[in-house]
């Protein structure tokens, strides 16, 4: 080997040992600093819930006046003689509502005909899905807007299917879809159940991989829920506080087993009979519950279903479904605006239109 050749050797295995020696260092530094991270972290205290924001947002969506010598805290605490706020448990830290509102866009994408999903192109849609939600922010700029995907996970239909459940399940690549979707946007997603003739208990655990995400929401549609044999589509369903409390408890597991932050629960409603027995309906620290009228008409008809099923009802939060199409047929003089939705006692924190 000539000296050249020597020489270029040597400062191959120079440069090759100084190389590790950053690589190996560099691992060190990375590991110390992770150590020393957690260290400190686990000297800090654990975050808590700002429950005097909480109240007063609360206090705000309910219209009461705050009081400049009591704390939200008491205001909603002496909050006997009115519905609303609703004097429940308090969520776990990192619950979505009421600090943010969620703004969504509801359907499937198999069908042009159930809502938005999969009436527009993705790319048009989530334009106005942003358009939405820029609206929502400048109408009440004092809560940010969180947009969401609402997907149909479960659709209940009028043909028995091969279990005769009469629902037809989604697959996994349209779910995947719809996570996709979402992330566009930096959104959440719903998963809506249209149980049909099956059953809540038995529906949920076949989405639980998707349930057990963090951005992962669940919503249970009654309209479709035929406790009676009925065949979707020619009744209106009903679901008992038993299947929104077994949601509830469901979900709540997963996020105690999991780590996760608050789940919210959408139940859709639009009359009486829809939900029964909502007194024994528990909203959990786990899980945040809407109440969500999804009815469909002239503006006097959506606030007359509003005041006459949601407001008496109170269970904790609201929202309210607006349809492009089906809220402005004669003699609807059009949809319902931001400001007049924001007047609705309570206000609504989660938005869907179809």
């Amino acid at each position: 080997m000539s000296y050249k050749q020597m020489a270029t050797a040597a400062t191959v295995v120079v440069v090759a040992v100084v190389v590790y020696a950053l690589f190996f260092s560099s691992l060190v530094v990375s590991e110390y600093r992770s150590e020393a991270t957690n260290a400190v972290q686990k000297l800090l205290p654990p975050p808590i819930l700002d429950t005097v924001d909480y109240d007063r947002r609360l206090l705000e969506l309910a219209h009461v006046a705050l009081s400049t010598t009591t704390s939200p805290n008491a205001q909603v605490a002496s909050s006997t003689g009115r519905l609303w706020p609703v004097k429940a448990v308090y969520p776990n830290v990192g619950a979505l509502l009421p600090f943010k509102r969620i703004v969504a866009y509801y359907g499937n994408f198999y069908a042009k005909g159930m809502g938005v999903l999969g009436e527009y192109p993705t790319d048009q849609m989530l334009g106005m899905l942003r358009a939405e939600a820029q609206r929502w922010e400048e109408a009440d700029p004092t809560t940010p807007v969180i947009p969401a995907i609402h997907y149909i996970a479960v659709v209940a239909q009028y043909a028995a299917g091969k279990e005769g459940r009469y629902i037809l399940r989604m697959p996994d690549d349209q779910i995947d879809h719809a996570l996709d979707v979402a992330r566009q946007v930096n959104g959440i997603v719903f998963l809506d159940v249209q149980v049909g003739k099956s059953t809540v208990e038995r529906e949920l655990p076949m989405l639980e991989k998707y349930l057990k995400m963090p951005q992962v929401h669940l919503a249970i549609d009654p309209e479709f829920s035929m406790k009676y044999g009925d065949r979707p589509g020619t009744v209106i369903g009903t679901l008992d506080a038993v299947d929104v409390n077994f949601a509830t408890q469901y979900l709540a597991k997963l996020v105690r087993e999991n780590s996760l932050p608050p789940k919210v629960l959408v139940v859709h409603r639009f009359t009486q009979k829809m939900v029964t027995n909502y007194k024994q309906i528990h909203p959990l620290p786990e899980v945040q519950i809407v109440m969500d009228m999804d009815g469909f008409g002239s503006k006097e008809k959506k606030k007359g279903t509003y005041s006459r099923v949601i407001y008496p009802e109170p269970v904790q939060f609201t929202g309210i479904k607006l349809f492009y199409k089906n809220d402005i047929k004669p003699p609807s003089t059009g949809m319902l605006t931001t400001s007049e939705v924001l007047k609705l006692t309570p206000a609504p924190i989660y938005i869907q239109y179809q």
